[in-house]
């Protein structure tokens, strides 16, 4: 599941893992944690090297359970504080370095095993999981992507969302290392006008469409 700020990924996730019974893996918490991290450190984040130089030095260790997603750092417990504005506003300069996103990716790889899992992030069928059997790639207006992260966030407006939005968008998607982009045979669901509920059943009408192609993919196989 990729896709920008705003468009509905973890709870589309998390709702379609909890009604499937699979497990869920959000990878932006993962970088999220990665520059909590940086900043806790004191590294200075406008020299990509001097991220790279770091980077493979915490234990960041995500949780799976899509009823109660967990990230801990060197043991430490971060969900709260990576959601917070100086992780937000910096996040997406650490997940620009190369050699985070190699570290992670790699990690996220090994979480992911067999399957059996949800992933959310905006590199996953491009770079993660290119092999997914269901790849998404959620999008909304820039308008209904600011009102879902204001109403989020304590104290912001859906203006200053909006312009933070706008400038993550143009870091991620513009970036030389794994640049947010839909991936190749994703379907791509714009969630402007629809409800949770209705982002979620069209998930598992895909995931349900994809095993019944697969089931007769089999059937042709064996004869």
């Amino acid at each position: 599941m990729d896709g920008p700020s705003g468009s509905g990924k973890s709870s589309v996730s998390r709702g379609v893992a909890r009604a499937l019974g699979l497990r869920y893996l959000d990878t932006g918490a993962m970088y999220r944690a990665m520059t909590w991290w940086m900043l806790r450190e004191g590294v200075d984040l406008g020299d990509p090297a001097a991220i790279a130089a770091r980077c493979a030095e915490p234990s960041i260790e995500p949780g799976t359970d899509p009823d109660g997603p967990t990230i801990h750092v060197d043991g430490v417990d971060v969900g709260g504080p990576i959601r917070e504005a100086d992780v937000t506003g910096a996040v997406s300069v650490v997940a620009a370095v190369p050699e985070v996103r190699v570290r992670l990716v790699a990690l996220q790889r090994e979480i992911i095993g067999a399957g059996g899992i949800v992933v959310e992030g905006r590199d996953i069928g491009t770079v993660v999981c290119p092999d997914a059997s269901v790849k998404v790639y959620l999008t909304a207006s820039p308008e209904a992507r600011a009102r879902r992260r204001s109403a989020e966030v304590a104290g912001s407006t859906v203006e200053a969302q909006q312009e933070a939005m706008a400038r993550r968008d143009t870091l991620d998607s513009t970036r030389k290392t794994d640049p947010l982009s839909m991936a190749a045979g994703a379907v791509e669901l714009d969630t402007t006008a629809l409800t949770l509920d209705e982002v979620i059943a069209e998930v598992l009408r895909l995931v349900a469409d994809q095993a019944s192609l697969s089931g007769r993919d089999q059937i042709h196989e064996r004869t």
